[in-house]
């Protein structure tokens, strides 16, 4: 887990994910699993465009979409493994809906898994008070968030992509 608050995906400096994942070569790695960073959405980065190609230079890292190619195209060169983002369950932002979109699209040109938990109905549907229990604010989830709500669906998803 190469996780640092407040980074984003696009890349604006040392700290954002691409930044970051250009450092990182040496590990072994058997799946790669990246957050759509809700970050990104806050700091109204902008979403970019899907490129036509699959050549890792050739994408605009300082976008929500070129970020996003670059970090799969990352993962498949340096350790060629299978690649899933995940979403956030729904909360009040038109800026990350979009950007879910934008990795739906994506996600079918690269033939990656996502997590989407933005747009599952099980999730979406827990009562105020659960989402109270497993949630520190709109966008961070409690251990007990982790544990009861999220880890079931990423369980699902990872053993199909792993198997």
């Amino acid at each position: 887990k190469e996780a640092v608050s407040g980074t984003t995906l696009a890349d604006n400096g040392l700290d954002s994910y691409v930044a970051r994942l250009k450092t990182v070569r040496d590990e072994k790695a058997d799946l790669f699993v990246c957050q759509l960073s809700t970050n990104d959405a806050t700091k109204d980065k902008p979403l970019g465009e899907i490129a036509d190609g699959f050549e890792i230079n050739s994408f605009d890292t300082h976008t929500v979409a070129g970020a996003i190619e670059y970090i799969i195209a990352y993962a498949k060169e340096t350790w060629n493994c299978p690649v899933v983002f995940y979403t956030n369950p729904q909360y009040d932002s038109g800026n990350y809906e979009k950007m879910v979109a934008l990795l739906s699209e994506i996600a079918d040109k690269w033939e990656i898994s996502v997590i989407d938990l933005w747009n599952d109905a099980g999730i979406n549907a827990v009562s105020d008070e659960m989402r109270a229990v497993y949630m520190n604010d709109s966008i961070h989830p409690t251990r007990l968030g982790y544990l009861e709500w999220w880890l079931p669906v990423f369980e699902d998803t990872l053993s199909k992509t792993v198997s």
